[in-house]
C-alpha cells in the first residue's frame, strides 16, 4: 500500500469518501444496509472523528503496511513485529525464552545451541528466559539499512542477534562484567558497534563479590560501557570488542552521535547520590533508612557521560587495557586520562537521551523535572577540547560547563521520558504523568527560525502513564515525521475486563494532522509481555527477507548442511555406529520419508529433518509425543533433532504445521523396542559361574515282594 504523502490528502480522501457516504444517504441509493456505510457509522455509534480514524489506519486485505515497528517483547524473552498504520500483529522472533510454534529450543539442536549461547559462568544457573527492553535496528550512514536487529536482557545483561534475512535469532552473548542493562542496546551510524551499558553497577572484583557498603561501593563497584564489534556477517565479534569502566552511578538509556557528531555516545544516569537502600543503616530505634527511591532522589542533578569512543579505539589499539573476564577493559584512571569519558550536568533522575536527526544535538528528559534540557553537541566537543570544566565529579572525571553546553529548555509538563523526532525541527517527549505527548521545536541548526526555538507547540493526550514512544524512522538521520506510536503501562477502561492482568497498550497518533487537532486513533492490546521500547523502519528497507531457502539450508550459517537430504528418493537411516541411528529425512506435502524408524532402547536418535518444499509459506513441523520434540523447518531448511530414546514404545510423529488437505495423514512411526539387556544389571560384575549339579543316581526298583 503506497503511504498518501501529506496530511491534506489523507483528510481531503477521508471526507470525500464521507461525503460521498452523506451523499448517497441523501439521494435515497436503494443498495441496502450491505452496501451503505453511513449505515455501517450509524449502527457503530461512531462520530465523524472515529470514522475518520478508521479510514485513516485501514489496510486494505492483501495490502502492506508501509512501516514495521520492531517491538521488546518485556518478559516473553521475544521481539515482535507490528504493521503500522493498520497495527496488526505481523511475527513474533524468539531470542532469549523457548518458543513452541518455531520450536525455538525445544527442537532443533540448532536452536538449542543459540539459546545455550545465553548461560555462561556469570550466571548463577542455567537461563530459559530474557526481560527484552530495546531492539536496536543495523544501520549505514545513519540510516536503518535492514541487515540485522539487536535486542538486550535487561535482567542478565546479555545481547541477541537476529538476521533479517530470516528473521532468526543467530546468536546470544552474555556480556562480560555487567549484569542487568538498560542504556541501549543502541547501533553506531555505521554499524560498527552494538552498544550496551550497565544499569546497577556491579562488583568488578575476580569472583564478582563485595558487599554492599558504602566503603566497598566506592572502591569495587563500577558501570561499564560496553562497545560490542560486529562483524561483517553481524555477529559480534569478542576479539574486536572492549568497555569502559564508569562510575558507580546508575547508567540510563544512551544514543549515539551521528553526521558531525559520529564518534560521541551518550549515556544518562541516576542515582548520582550512590543510595544503597534503606535496611542498611538501622538506627538506634531500629527504624529503617530511606530507601533506595528517596536516598537516589536528593540532587538537582544527575549526570550525563560522553564517551569519545573512537579515543577509546585508540586506547584499545595501544594495549593501554586490562583484561577481566575476556574483555579488554579500560579503566576509569584511563578514561580520564585519556579524554575518553566527560561529564555534563542534567536535570533530576533523567531518563532519555537522545541525538536529533542532525547529529547537531542531544536531548534529555528529567523525570522529576518538567523540563527537557537540549546540549549543543558542537559546543560539548569544544568544551572537552578546551577543558571547559565544572570541576570532577567524585571520581575525578571532568563536569562540563552546563552554561556552554547546554542550547535550551523547554517546560513540557510532568514526568518526561523518552523524546523521538520529526526530521522537520521537532521533538515529542513521553509525559509518563501527564498522561501525553509534548511537541515542541529545536535550536537553529535544526532548521528552526531563531524567533520559535525551544517552545512547546503541541500537547496530545494518550491513556494512562506513557513510557516510550516511536516516531518513524525518529532514531535516525532519515526521520520522517509520519507517525508517532505511544507506549503505555497502563490500560484501565481501554479493553474488556479479562482478568486481573491487563495488556500494555500502542496507541497511534497521526503526525501529519494539524497541530492542535492531533489525537489516538488506535488502540493496540499487547498481551504477550510489557514490551519497553520499538523502533519503526520503513518496510522497504527490508529487501533482504527471503521467502524460502535453497534447499538444505542450515539457518544458522546459513550455508548448506552436509547431513541435509537434497531431494525425495534419497532418504536413508543410518544404524552404522552401534548406540546411534542417524535418520536422513525429507518433509514434502503430505509425507515423512522414511515413515518408520525402528531403534533399540537407550540409542542415540539424530533425525535429520529436510524441508523441501521450494514454494514459499510451505512449512512443516516435527513433533514426538513424549519426548519434549518439537521443531518448525521454512521452506528449504534442515534441523537436526537428537533424542535419548529411554522410553520403550510406539510414538507417532506428526506435522505440526497445516500444510496441505492431506494434513493429517502427515505422520510415521518412532518404534522404540525393549532392550533385550537389563541395563541395570549390565553395569555391573556378572555372577561368579554356578557349578552345574550333580547327576541323581536312579531309585531302586522297588520289590513287591518286600511290599508285600
Amino acid at each position: 500500500m503506497q503511504q498518501q504523502s501529506t496530511s491534506v490528502t489523507r483528510r481531503w480522501k477521508t471526507w470525500a469518501v464521507l461525503g460521498a457516504v452523506a451523499a448517497i444517504a441523501l439521494v435515497g441509493c436503494d443498495q441496502g444496509a450491505e452496501g451503505d456505510v453511513n449505515a455501517i457509522i450509524e449502527d457503530r455509534g461512531l462520530t465523524v472523528e472515529e470514522a475518520e480514524a478508521a479510514l485513516t489506519t485501514y489496510v486494505p486485505p492483501g495490502e502492506y503496511d508501509p512501516y514495521i515497528i520492531f517491538a521488546s517483547g518485556g518478559h516473553s524473552g521475544n521481539i515482535h513485529l507490528v504493521g503500522v498504520p493498520s497495527m496488526r500483529m505481523l511475527k513474533t522472533i524468539p531470542v532469549f525464552s523457548p518458543e513452541s510454534w518455531s520450536g525455538y529450543g525445544q527442537g532443533s539442536d540448532l536452536s538449542k545451541a543459540v539459546l545455550a549461547m545465553g548461560t555462561t559462568d556469570k550466571q548463577a544457573e542455567e537461563l530459559s528466559w530474557g526481560d527484552t527492553h530495546h531492539p536496536a535496528l543495523s544501520e549505514t550512514n545513519g540510516e536503518y539499512d535492514g541487515r540485522w536487529v539487536y535486542i538486550q536482557d535487561r535482567a542478565n545483561g546479555r545481547l541477541g542477534f537476529v538476521e533479517l534475512s530470516d528473521f532468526k535469532a543467530k546468536q546470544i552473548i552474555d556480556v562480560p562484567n555487567i549484569q542487568t542493562s538498560h542504556g541501549g542496546a543502541f547501533v553506531t551510524p555505521n554499524s560498527e558497534y552494538i552498544h550496551i551499558s550497565s544499569m546497577t553497577p556491579s562488583a568488578q572484583t575476580e569472583d564478582g563479590y563485595a558487599d554492599v557498603t558504602e566503603e566497598s561501593y566506592t572502591e569495587n563497584f563500577r558501570g561499564m560501557s560496553s562497545f560490542m564489534a560486529i562483524g561483517p556477517e553481524g555477529r559480534v565479534d569478542m576479539e574486536e570488542s572492549f568497555q569502559i569502566e564508569l562510575p558507580p552511578y546508575t547508567q540510563d538509556l544512551a544514543d549515539a552521535g551521528k553526521l558531525d557528531s559520529d564518534g560521541l555516545a551518550f549515556i544518562g544516569s541516576y542515582n548520582s547520590e550512590q543510595a544503597l537502600g534503606g535496611n542498611r543503616d538501622l538506627g538506634d530505634d531500629g527504624e529503617f533508612g530511606d530507601a533506595i527511591e528517596v536516598g537516589a532522589s536528593q540532587k538537582d542533578f544527575d549526570f550525563l557521560h560522553v564517551i569519545d569512543w573512537h579515543k577509546a579505539e585508540e586506547v584499545v589499539a595501544a594495549g593501554n587495557t586490562v583484561e577481566r573476564n575476556g574483555m579488554d577493559v579500560i579503566e576509569l584512571d584511563t578514561a580520564i586520562e585519556e579524554g575518553i569519558l566527560h561529564l555534563v550536568r542534567e536535570p533530576r533522575s533523567p531518563h532519555g537521551v537522545d541525538v536529533d536527526p542532525t547529529g547537531e544535538y542531544i536531548v534529555v528528559g528529567g523525570k522529576l523535572s518538567p523540563t527537557v534540557t537540549v546540549y549543543d553537541i558542537d559546543n560539548i566537543r569544544q568544551a572537552m577540547a578546551d577543558g571547559m570544566d565544572e570541576g570532577v565529579d567524585d571520581y575525578g572525571v571532568p563536569i562540563l560547563d552546563f552554561d556552554f553546553v547546554m542550547d535550551g529548555q523547554v517546560e513540557v509538563g510532568l514526568g518526561p521520558l523518552h523524546t523521538q523526532f520529526d526530521g522537520k525541527g521537532h521533538g515529542y517527549t513521553s509525559l509518563f504523568l501527564d498522561s501525553a505527548v509534548a511537541e515542541f521545536t529545536l535550536g537553529e541548526k535544526a532548521g528552526v527560525d531563531a524567533d520559535d526555538t525551544y517552545q512547546l507547540t503541541d500537547t496530545v493526550p494518550v491513556h494512562y502513564n506513557i513510557g516510550h514512544l516511536t516516531t518513524s524512522e525518529g532514531d535516525t538521520v532519515a526521520a520522517d515525521g509520519k507517525w508517532l506510536i505511544a507506549l503505555n503501562k497502563w490500560s484501565l477502561d481501554r479493553f474488556p475486563v479479562l482478568g486481573t492482568l491487563k495488556p500494555q497498550n500502542f496507541q497511534l497518533i497521526d503526525l501529519e494532522a494539524e497541530t492542535g487537532e492531533r489525537r489516538v486513533l488506535y488502540d493496540m492490546p499487547i498481551g504477550f509481555g510489557e514490551p519497553h521500547y520499538v523502533q519503526m523502519i520503513r518496510a522497504d528497507r527490508l529487501e533482504n527477507a527471503l521467502e524460502v531457502y535453497p534447499v538444505g539450508t542450515e539457518p544458522l550459517t546459513m550455508g548448506i548442511s552436509d547431513v541435509a537430504t537434497m531431494e525425495v528418493g534419497e532418504e536413508r537411516i543410518d544404524y552404522d555406529t552401534p548406540g546411534e541411528v542417524h535418520v536422513y529425512m525429507t518433509a514434502i506435502r503430505s509425507q515423512f520419508a522414511p515413515d518408520t524408524v525402528r531403534v533399540k532402547e537407550g540409542d542415540q536418535v539424530f533425525f535429520h529433518v529436510t524441508n523441501v518444499e521450494t514454494a514459499p509459506d510451505a512449512t512443516h513441523g516435527f513433533a514426538i509425543p513424549g519426548y519434549n520434540v518439537q521443531a518448525s523447518l521454512d521452506p528449504g531448511e534442515v534441523v537436526t533433532i537428537e533424542i535419548d530414546a529411554h522410553k520403550p514404545g510406539s510414538y507417532a510423529f506428526y506435522c505440526t504445521e497445516f500444510c496441505s488437505a492431506l494434513h493429517l495423514e502427515m505422520q510415521g512411526w518412532l518404534i522404540v523396542e525393549p532392550s533385550t539387556v537389563n541395563t541395570a544389571e549390565a553395569d555391573t560384575e556378572p555372577a561368579a559361574e554356578e557349578e552345574p549339579a550333580a547327576e541323581e543316581e536312579p531309585a531302586a526298583e522297588e520289590d513287591p515282594e518286600a511290599e508285600a
